[in-house]
C-alpha cells in the first residue's frame, strides 16, 4: 500500500481531488447561502464560513475527508440569537464558541463527545429538522414565521389556507418545485445525478423559471462580501454578561462539537483512508469558529452532506476540501451579483428537504422494536426542542439518556427460597436507589411467621441509599446487615446473611456461609 505522501503525488489522486472539490463546491453554494438566509443574516456570511471551513479547517490535522461550513443543525439557534440579541452578538458568540472548542481539544476532551448518546444526537437532529421545516415553509410562501417552533407548527394550517395572490402562489410553487426536483433528481437513470448535485439543479431551474416567466417572488439581497463582514471588538465581550448569551455559547459548543465529531465518525466508515484524530479535529473546528467569530460570520461545523459528497466523488486527500474553499472564495469575490438572482423560496425549499432528511422516520420503527428506551429518548429530545429551545431540549435528552442507562445498569434480581425454618432472599446484580421500591416491596410481602435471611454476597454494587434502606428494614424486623469485603487471595467471597427473626421468637441472628 502506498503511503499518504506518495498518494498525494500520484496524478490520478490529484485529478480525483480536483473533481471532488468541484462537486463539493457546487453542493456547498446553495446550502451556504440558504442557511445564512434562514439564520437571518446576509447570504455572504454563509459563504465566508464555507471559505474558512475549506481554507483553514480543511488544512488543519484531524479528519482527512470531512468538509466544514455552515450547518442546518445550528440554523434555529443562530436565528434565535440574532433575533434576540442582534447580528452584532453573533461574532462574539461564535468567537467564544471557537475558543472553548480549542480549549476542550487541547485538554483532550474531544474523544468524550463520542460518549453522547446516539439517540440524543438523532433526537437533536430530528428536532432541528422539525423546527427548520416549520420555519422554512413560511419562507416558501413569502410569509413571516410567527416565532418559536411550536408557534410555527400551530400556525401551519392558517398558512396553507392563506396562500392567495400572485406573489404567495408563485413563491410557494417555486419552493415546492425545488423539493420535487431534489426528490426526483437522484432517481433519474444514468450517471448525471451522481455528477451534478441536486441542490444546484433545483436552484438553477428555479432561478431560470423566475427569469423566464418574470414571477413576482423575492430574491436574495446582495450586500457584497466586504460590506457583510463586521469585525468583533473587545467591547463586544461585554455582551457575554447576559446569562442568555452564555447559555447560547454552551449550546453552540455542545451542538457544533457533537455534530462535527459524529460526522467524522460517519465519514470514517465511508472510506479506508486515515482515521480521524478527535482532539485535533475539535481544535481545527474551534480555530475555524474563532476566525468566523472575529469577522462576524456564521458558526462552523463539519457537515455530513458535503462530506459524503466529497467521499462519493472520489476524494483521496484533504486537498479536495481546501480547493472547495478556494472555489467559494473566487465565487464570492468575482460573481456576487449571481446571488441576487436566486429566489428566497428555492433556498427555503432546499432547507425543507434538508430538514426532512434529518428526521429518522424509517429508522424509528425498528429502533422502537429493538431498543424501545432509545426510541423514547430520541422522540422526547426532538419534542423538547420543538416545545422549548435547542439547549433545553438537548439537556433534557442527555438527562433522559443518563437515567435510562442508570436504570438498565442497576438491574437487580431477587431470588426467594422459602423453607420450613427460614426464608432466604438472595440479591444479585446492582442494588441502587432506582430499584428500592422493588426490593422493599418484595421484602415486606414475605411471610411473617419465620426468620428472613438476606443474602448480599452476589451483589456487584450496593449504593448508600439501598444499604441504608436495607439496614432500616433489618432493624425494624430485628436483624442486621454487615459487610464482608471480597477475599484477596482469589477465594470466593463469603456470603452475608442478614437474618430477621419473626416477632416473639427471640433476638435476631446474623448467619454466614
Amino acid at each position: 500500500m502506498s503511503s499518504p505522501r506518495l498518494l498525494r503525488l500520484r496524478p490520478d489522486a490529484v485529478s480525483r481531488d480536483f473533481l471532488a472539490s468541484i462537486v463539493v463546491f457546487l453542493v456547498a453554494v446553495p446550502l451556504c447561502v440558504g442557511i445564512a438566509v434562514a439564520s437571518g443574516v446576509p447570504a455572504e456570511l454563509g459563504l465566508v464560513t464555507g471559505i474558512v471551513g475549506g481554507l483553514l479547517a480543511g488544512a488543519m490535522p484531524g479528519s482527512s475527508l470531512q468538509v466544514s461550513g455552515p450547518a442546518a443543525g445550528l440554523t434555529v439557534l443562530v436565528y434565535e440569537a440574532v433575533t434576540s440579541h442582534g447580528v452584532a452578538a453573533l461574532g462574539v458568540l461564535v468567537l467564544a464558541t471557537g475558543l472553548l472548542q480549542v480549549g476542550l481539544g487541547l485538554i483532550g476532551f474531544g474523544r468524550w463527545f463520542r460518549a453522547i448518546s446516539t439517540a440524543v444526537v438523532h433526537g437533536m437532529l430530528a428536532g432541528i429538522g422539525l423546527v427548520l421545516i416549520s420555519s422554512q415553509l413560511y419562507a416558501m410562501a413569502g410569509a413571516d414565521a410567527p416565532g418559536s417552533g411550536l408557534d410555527n407548527l400551530v400556525g401551519l394550517p392558517d398558512l396553507l389556507t392563506g396562500i392567495t395572490g400572485a406573489p404567495a402562489v408563485s413563491s410557494t410553487a417555486i419552493g415546492a418545485g425545488a423539493i420535487a426536483v431534489l426528490i426526483l433528481w437522484k432517481r433519474l437513470p444514468g450517471r448525471l445525478p451522481g455528477l451534478v448535485p441536486g441542490p444546484l439543479v433545483a436552484v438553477g431551474v428555479a432561478t431560470a423559471a423566475v427569469a423566464v416567466f418574470d414571477l413576482p417572488v423575492a430574491t436574495i439581497e446582495v450586500r457584497g462580501l466586504i460590506d457583510s463582514l463586521r469585525l468583533t471588538g473587545l467591547d463586544d465581550f461585554a455582551l457575554l454578561a447576559d446569562a442568555g448569551l452564555l447559555g447560547a455559547v454552551l449550546a453552540f459548543t455542545l451542538i457544533a462539537s457533537a455534530e462535527s465529531l459524529f460526522s467524522a465518525a460517519a465519514v470514517d466508515r465511508m472510506h479506508d483512508g486515515p482515521r480521524t484524530h478527535y482532539n485535533k479535529e475539535l481544535i481545527a473546528q474551534g480555530t475555524g469558529n474563532t476566525v468566523c467569530g472575529l469577522v462576524g460570520a456564521l458558526p462552523m461545523t463539519a457537515v455530513i452532506v458535503r462530506s459524503a459528497a466529497n467521499v462519493q466523488a472520489g476524494a483521496r486527500t484533504k486537498a479536495s476540501r481546501i480547493l472547495h474553499g478556494v472555489w467559494l472564495l473566487l465565487f464570492a469575490a468575482l460573481f456576487p451579483a449571481v446571488l441576487g438572482l436566486i429566489p428566497v423560496a428555492v433556498l427555503a425549499g432546499v432547507l425543507v428537504h434538508a430538514g426532512a432528511k434529518l428526521i429518522p422516520v424509517t429508522a424509528l420503527r425498528p429502533l422502537w422494536r429493538e431498543h424501545r428506551g432509545e426510541a423514547v429518548v430520541l422522540v422526547a429530545t426532538a419534542l423538547a426542542i420543538v416545545l422549548t429551545d435547542m439547549f433545553t431540549g438537548v439537556l433534557l435528552g442527555i438527562g433522559m439518556a443518563v437515567v435510562k442507562t442508570a436504570w438498565e445498569t442497576s438491574a437487580v434480581r431477587l431470588d426467594v427460597d422459602e423453607r420450613d425454618d427460614r426464608t432466604t432472599v438472595s440479591l444479585s446484580g446492582s442494588a441502587t436507589f432506582l430499584r428500592l421500591p422493588l426490593i422493599l416491596d418484595t421484602l415486606e410481602a414475605l411471610p411473617k411467621d419465620r426468620p428472613v435471611a438476606l443474602d448480599l454476597s452476589r451483589l456487584r454494587h450496593l449504593d448508600h441509599a439501598c444499604r441504608t434502606a436495607l439496614e432500616a428494614w433489618s432493624t425494624h424486623s430485628g436483624g442486621s446487615v454487615q459487610d464482608r469485603p471480597p477475599a484477596t487471595d482469589g477465594a470466593p467471597r463469603e456470603a452475608v446473611l442478614a437474618v430477621a427473626a419473626p416477632d416473639g421468637e427471640g433476638p435476631p441472628r446474623l448467619a454466614g456461609r
